[in-house]
């Protein structure tokens, strides 16, 4: 993989966990009651969480001038880790086997694509 692939994977990569963060707020705001359908969808969390979104879909799309195609999906699979990863830090949630048996799945596919390409 030259520098230039390598760099922009990292920036797909980078949208990808900011993603993962603005999903997060997504979360932190449903948690929270409010007084009115209105305040539940026009608060700050949930405005800049889809800024956020919104971000990261610019990110993604400068990134696809250098990734392939092909390798895009791979590289955004790893939000699925970062997603875990908050919920498990952030939400205290557990992570089943059947979970973890899904990550391995994703992480051996991203190894095996990186390799074998």
């Amino acid at each position: 993989m030259n520098k230039r692939l390598f760099l922009f994977s990292l920036i797909m990569m980078l949208g990808d966990f900011i993603s993962a963060a603005a999903q997060v707020l997504l979360k932190k705001s449903a948690e929270k009651e409010y007084s009115s359908i209105i305040k539940e969808y026009l608060n700050v969390r949930v405005i800049i969480a889809y800024a956020i979104f919104f971000s990261a879909t610019l990110i993604s799309i400068y990134a696809y001038k250098v990734v392939p195609l092909s390798m895009g999906p791979i590289l955004e699979a790893t939000g699925y880790i970062w997603v875990t990863i908050f919920g498990v830090t952030i939400f205290k949630e557990r992570i089943g086997g059947l979970k973890i048996f899904a990550l391995i799945l994703i992480i051996s596919g991203i190894i095996i694509y990186s390799v074998l390409g």
